[in-house]
C-alpha cells in the first residue's frame, strides 16, 4: 500500500505558481499581439521594464530578467523592427545603448497594459480592494524573496 504524505503549505504554493505561470504564458501572446500583431508573448515584459525605466540599457534588462544578454538583444532588435523602441547611443559610455519605448510603443504599450488591468478588474471583481492590494504586496514579497534566493544561487 502507497503511503502519500499530506501536501505541505510549500508543496500547495509550488503548484499555485506553476499553475499561475503557465496560465498566464498561455494568456500572454494575447496581451503581446494587442501591443502589435507581431510581437512575441516573451518580449512584452522587456516593453514594460522599459515603459517604467526609460533609458534603460540591455546589460540592464538580462540582469533584470535573468537571461542572456544575446536573448536580449534579439528580442530588442525585434521590437526596434516593430517600431516600438529607439536605442541610442550612450553619451556616458558608448559601448551601452539607452532604450526608450518610441512614441508608437508608448501608445501601443499603454493600450495593452490598461486591457489587462481591466481583465484583472474584471477577474476579481468580487474580491474587495483591501484583498487585491494584499494579494499585490505578497506578490511583491514573494518575488524579491526569490530574486535573493537566486541572486545567491547562480
Amino acid at each position: 500500500m502507497t503511503s502519500f504524505s499530506p501536501m505541505t503549505a510549500f508543496d500547495a504554493l509550488e503548484l499555485e505558481l506553476r499553475l499561475l505561470v503557465r496560465r498566464a504564458q498561455s494568456s500572454g501572446s494575447l496581451f503581446a499581439h494587442a501591443v502589435h500583431p507581431d510581437l512575441d508573448s516573451s518580449a512584452f515584459p522587456l516593453l514594460a521594464h522599459i515603459s517604467m525605466n526609460p533609458g534603460t540599457r540591455g546589460s540592464d534588462l538580462a540582469a533584470h530578467f535573468g537571461v542572456g544578454r544575446a536573448t536580449v538583444s534579439r528580442q530588442l532588435t525585434r521590437l526596434e523592427a516593430l517600431g516600438l523602441i529607439h536605442r541610442e547611443i550612450d553619451p556616458d559610455d558608448t559601448r551601452g545603448q539607452l532604450i526608450t519605448l518610441t512614441p508608437d510603443g508608448e501608445d501601443r504599450f499603454a493600450k495593452a497594459r490598461d486591457n489587462r488591468v481591466k481583465a484583472l478588474a474584471t477577474s476579481l471583481a468580487d474580491w474587495d480592494d483591501t484583498d487585491v492590494a494584499t494579494l499585490a504586496q505578497l506578490l511583491h514579497r514573494y518575488s524579491d524573496a526569490f530574486l535573493r534566493w537566486r541572486d545567491d544561487n547562480m
